[in-house]
């Protein structure tokens, strides 16, 4: 009987290379992640079927080039989009794609590669620090969530200085400023608190009355550059939420 390695390269040639691991089949293909990793793909055959996947190799890949875990709406419907151009299945943070032995094999393997190839792709479209802010991943989870906001909201103070939060919350029960706090420099950090709170208490006449608002220090601690004394500054005239536990920053938000 014919070996599955020996199909491979009656098919397709001795760019792939085969090799045993564990359960699986490790097939080595031609092709490269963004970075020059080489992409492989896993064969196992159970009864007639064969299943094909990266293990979860390629979201994996993905988390590891970004800041933020958080994948935006958009990032998550293009990764559907390309399995159903490539009739390939997400199922538990894995590409696979399943095929009966006595179909083209190497035809499934080709496409489950491109499939691979197109959401390592998306790398390019993941918002970074060299890229676009961190603010923008925040409008993209509260756009995510139906949490209605204004960018940048003009708000006056009782120096009658202009203050420009990032974002202005209006929710059933209370509003909410948000300033986000985000930056790759230790040095900057305790001026951009320092900021932070200047600005908190000359609106913290907006914390009182039947319309009273909220204030949030939203810390982008995704990069370790704050101290305890940064928080500290903020945690009396304002609630710290952290973007690391973006849902509990959504919780003070709703």
């Amino acid at each position: 009987m014919i070996t599955p390695c020996e199909l491979i390269t009656e098919q397709i040639g001795l760019l792939f290379s085969c090799s045993p691991v564990n359960q699986y089949i490790r097939i080595q293909t031609p092709f490269l992640y963004p970075d020059g990793d080489v992409i492989d793909i896993f064969y196992r055959a159970e009864g007639d079927a064969v299943t094909l996947t990266d293990l979860g190799e390629t979201l994996r890949w993905l988390r590891m080039q970004t800041v933020t875990q958080r994948k935006s709406p958009r990032q998550r419907q293009l990764i559907v989009d390309i399995c159903l151009n490539h009739n390939i299945e997400l199922y538990r943070g894995m590409l696979t794609t399943r095929v009966r032995r006595s179909e083209d094999l190497a035809g499934a393997v080709m496409r489950l590669s491109q499939g691979i190839l197109r959401v390592s792709d998306l790398w390019f479209t993941f918002r970074n620090k060299a890229g676009e802010s961190i603010v923008d991943e925040v409008e993209d989870l509260l756009r995510e969530h139906q949490i209605a906001f204004e960018r940048s909201p003009r708000v006056s103070g009782r120096s009658a200085t202009i203050w420009r939060p990032d974002f202005q919350i209006r929710r059933k029960k209370h509003s909410a400023l948000v300033r986000v706090l985000s930056t790759g420099s230790r040095a900057a950090t305790r001026d951009l608190v320092a900021r932070t709170s200047a600005m908190w208490h000359d609106l913290s006449y907006l914390t009182v009355g039947q319309e009273a608002f909220r204030f949030i220090s939203l810390f982008d601690d995704t990069l370790d550059v704050w101290d305890v004394a940064d928080f500290r500054l903020v945690e009396d005239i304002s609630d710290v939420a952290y973007w690391s536990q973006s849902d509990e920053f959504l919780e003070k938000v709703a």
